[in-house]
């Protein structure tokens, strides 16, 4: 999987665990932030693009990795979109089973009519 998903250094692995996770923690933030203010769900692209550019920038400032490199930037973009996604969708989810309870109720990520 190295070099597939993280650089192929000997290091590579648990930074890439440990900036992802942090990236993600952020990434779930931002996808909460957006949906508690009733944003609309595109406005999720540019903002999983922008903490992408800043994940790949802390690769390439603390552990001297490649800062333009497309492919480590789409890996990164497409983790980090997945977790955001997931923030704002169980975001929306509570706010719709809160805000309209007598007209849906929560089914998994999602809701469903009552």
């Amino acid at each position: 999987m190295g070099g597939l998903l993280w650089s192929e250094a000997s290091y590579g692995l648990p930074i890439f665990l440990l900036l992802t996770f942090l990236g993600g923690a952020a990434a779930f933030a931002t996808g909460r932030a957006l949906a508690a203010s009733w944003s609309p769900a595109w406005l999720m692209a540019p903002a999983t693009l922008g903490l992408s550019c800043a994940v790949r920038f802390l690769h390439y400032a603390l552990f001297q990795e490649t800062l333009l490199s497309l492919h480590y930037y789409l890996v990164t973009a497409v983790i980090l979109g997945l977790v955001t996604w997931i923030g704002y969708r169980v975001t929306r989810t509570r706010q719709m089973a809160t805000q309209y309870s007598w007209a849906f109720a929560k089914a998994g990520l999602g809701w469903r009519a009552r």
